[in-house]
């Protein structure tokens, strides 16, 4: 069994934001993209546990996980043993959840990454997608178990390519992240207005006036996690439509799965819905031309007012800047 070549491992610094992908990490769009399939219902690696994946240690939980194996680890397939299992619903590509995870290369034993370089609070949890569209590691980590489960994972080198070491993975998942959950505030007085559909898709209606010159913004709900920091890599749910005829334009909702994308990959109005707010926000805002897509001249959208509505479900912090 293999996944997808990943080249962008790397075996000095792994990013949690390029963990996989056969042709390394995209370049930041102005509209971000999700990177899943909520839709996916079958297991697309199905990793099985096998004698390697059986001999990893696994100790702690959140921040502190970590895993002890035997250095010169090399397993012929990928292997995967679920610790211990969780007792929430079985997780599928396309998913979005917190948790927690630390990477070893399984030739020399050494701690490569941890979610805790990155995490922006103390209990090292960050925002994990079980990405389909690169069979990202954490696919082979913790789909098809239930939520809350612990797992041990051993894949070998040459998954990443021809050359590359084999690693040790230990995961865990804790929420599935869907919707925002902050507590609801009052709406402001001449913005638009915003129903939610039972799953937690917004419906905005653009108020019957001219559209503002300057950047608007309203916090629908408030968050009471992790506050965003510029350059973060934020994990969302949004809709935007356009002021002049309240049309929809772009909806992760409608995609079917949350999307990740750095604050600085997306034009100014929409990073000043971001930034400065906390994880379980819900934040409505307007973006004028000027703070939008105005100075694209190519695009659809130059001339126009956007209206957006974002759920931020998730943080984490560069690597570089986690010391």
């Amino acid at each position: 069994m293999r996944l997808r070549p990943l080249a962008v491992l790397s075996l000095a610094v792994v990013s949690a934001l390029t963990l996989a992908g056969c042709a390394g990490a995209a370049e930041p769009e102005d509209t971000p993209t999700p990177s899943g399939d909520a839709a996916a219902s079958e297991c697309l690696v199905d990793a099985q546990p096998g004698a390697v994946s059986d001999a990893i240690s696994v100790s702690g939980s959140g921040a502190d996980l970590a895993a002890t194996f035997s250095a010169g680890t090399e397993p012929a397939e990928i292997e995967r043993t679920i610790v211990t299992e969780g007792d929430g619903d079985e997780l599928r590509a396309g998913d979005v959840v917190s948790g927690v995870y630390a990477i070893y290369d399984g030739v020399t034993g050494e701690l490569l990454e941890r979610s805790a370089d990155s995490a922006a609070g103390a209990d090292g949890e960050i925002p994990l997608q079980l990405d389909p569209q690169q069979y990202s590691v954490f696919v082979a980590a913790l789909e098809c178990a239930p939520l809350g489960s612990t797992a041990a994972l051993a894949i070998p080198g040459s998954a990443f390519g021809e050359g590359r070491s084999s690693i040790v993975i230990v995961a865990q998942s804790f929420d599935k992240l869907t919707r925002a959950d902050g507590a609801d505030q009052e709406p402001v007085e001449g913005m638009p207005t915003v129903e939610l559909a039972d799953d937690g898709t917004p419906r905005i209606t653009v108020p019957d006036a001219d559209a503002p010159t300057e950047v608007q913004l309203a916090e629908l709900k408030q968050g009471d996690g992790p506050v965003v920091e510029p350059g973060d890599n934020v994990t969302v749910q949004y809709t935007g439509v356009k002021w002049s005829d309240g049309e929809e334009f772009d909806s992760s909702w409608g995609r079917g799965a949350p999307t990740s994308f750095p604050t600085s990959g997306v034009v100014d109005g929409f990073r000043q819905a971001l930034e400065g707010y906390a994880v379980g926000s819900q934040v409505l805002v307007v973006v004028p031309p000027a703070a939008g897509y105005g100075a694209s001249p190519t695009s659809e959208l130059k001339d126009e007012t956007l209206v957006f509505v974002v759920d931020i479900l998730g943080t984490q912090r560069a690597i570089a800047a986690a010391g």
